[in-house]
């Protein structure tokens, strides 16, 4: 005989299932975003399956970049879970198959580099396309954002494309360089490359707080994107020393400190 599905788990069993901690959970709980579904007569926090739905939810925007009140507000907005878990799954299927296409080109490059053979940008440029993170952008920061952010790049010359791309590798690098020095996130050279990179996305129409710079709540959502999320991770990570967290760390720093000034 087949045992009945469990109704509900103990905070201690969520926070091991999920990889965070009991007090991570007890902050959502405190702050309204994910309330325990009963507390149990030894004081632990309990969660039944309509809590862990909510859970995956929170963690699935989480790992789209998006601070705790943007959460929130996104929850309060589409009680729908199915409608918005399959508009996720639609979005990582679509990610991914962007991601095997980058892999893909990536190969052929090494490839034929290696055979000394000549490339094609079409093949090294496939899964590239700015246009491709369209679905991404508007989920995370509205349609606005992605029309005004594809408009302003579109308008730009190849060379101021690759100026602002270049300027951009140059952030990267240098925080890669302090993270290999072992330069504390909260010293001037670090905060310095910090302030740059907010520079950097300052410039970006859609960004959230344009033209004013970055929200603080953006900010440190995109910091932990940088860690969460692959593409950056992996970009960072080449570099060593644990790098997408430096950046991640620097970030949250300097939020920090802007939002008290």
């Amino acid at each position: 005989m087949s045992r009945a599905p469990r109704t509900d788990w103990s905070i201690q069993e969520i926070a091991r299932l999920t990889g965070t901690t009991s007090r991570t959970l007890r902050h959502y709980g405190d702050i309204g975003l994910l309330p325990p579904t009963r507390v149990a007569s030894n004081g632990y926090r309990r969660y039944d399956q309509p809590a862990l739905v909510r859970l995956q939810r929170i963690l699935l925007l989480r790992n789209l970049g998006l601070g705790l009140t943007a959460i929130a507000r996104v929850l309060d907005e589409e009680p729908d879970a199915v409608g918005a878990l399959t508009r996720h799954r639609d979005d990582l299927v679509h990610e991914k198959n962007r991601i095997d296409r980058q892999i893909a080109s990536i190969d052929t490059t090494i490839r034929k580099m290696r055979r000394g053979e000549g490339l094609m940008a079409e093949e090294m440029l496939d899964g590239f396309a700015p246009e491709q993170h369209e679905t991404e952008v508007s989920e995370r920061w509205g349609a606005a954002a992605y029309s005004s952010g594809a408009d302003w790049w579109n308008a730009k010359s190849a060379d101021e494309k690759r100026a602002f791309q270049s300027a951009q590798a140059g952030i990267a690098a240098d925080f890669v360089s302090a993270a290999a020095a072992g330069r504390p996130v909260e010293s001037a050279e670090v905060q310095a490359i910090a302030e740059r990179h907010v520079a950097w996305l300052s410039q970006v129409p859609g960004t959230p707080g344009y033209p004013n710079g970055p929200e603080t709540d953006y900010l440190v959502g995109l910091g932990e994107l940088y860690v969460a999320d692959p593409r950056f991770a992996t970009a960072y990570e080449a570099g060593g020393h644990d790098a997408a967290r430096f950046v991640r760390d620097a970030l949250a720093f300097y939020a920090e400190n802007a939002a008290r000034r």
